[in-house]
């Protein structure tokens, strides 16, 4: 059964970091460009990084970029958002999944909770 497992979110001061994992179960894993997303209470989940399959290219939301930084493991079928400079608009639930988020290949998981806040 394949599955995502988001972890390491956590309450952050404004200007501080953290660093996010998604790891994923099966085979699939490094064929997909992957990508973290966010959701804020009454918000539409949005896009903040994804990466290509082999970890060669990123994208950045304008909002993150400078500040975010994606990466992936496929040894480890993991892949890490390390976040710095956090502000309190960053609050939300990240996701990880395959970009585009259209047909994800993964049953979205729980999210992590990132509260930035002082």
């Amino acid at each position: 059964q394949v599955q995502l497992v988001e972890s390491g979110g956590g309450l952050v001061q404004p200007g501080g970091s953290l660093r996010l994992s998604c790891t994923a179960s099966g085979s699939i894993f490094s064929i997909h460009r992957m990508a973290w997303y966010r959701q804020a209470p009454g918000k539409r989940r949005e896009l903040v990084a994804s990466i290509s399959s082999s970890g060669s290219s990123t994208n950045y939301a304008d909002s993150v970029k400078g500040r975010f930084t994606i990466s992936r493991d496929n040894a480890k079928n993991t892949v890490y958002l390390q976040m710095s400079s956090l502000k309190p608009e960053d609050t939300a639930v990240y996701y990880c999944n395959s970009d585009p988020p259209t047909y994800p290949a993964y049953p979205w998981g729980q999210g992590t909770q990132v509260t930035v806040s002082s």
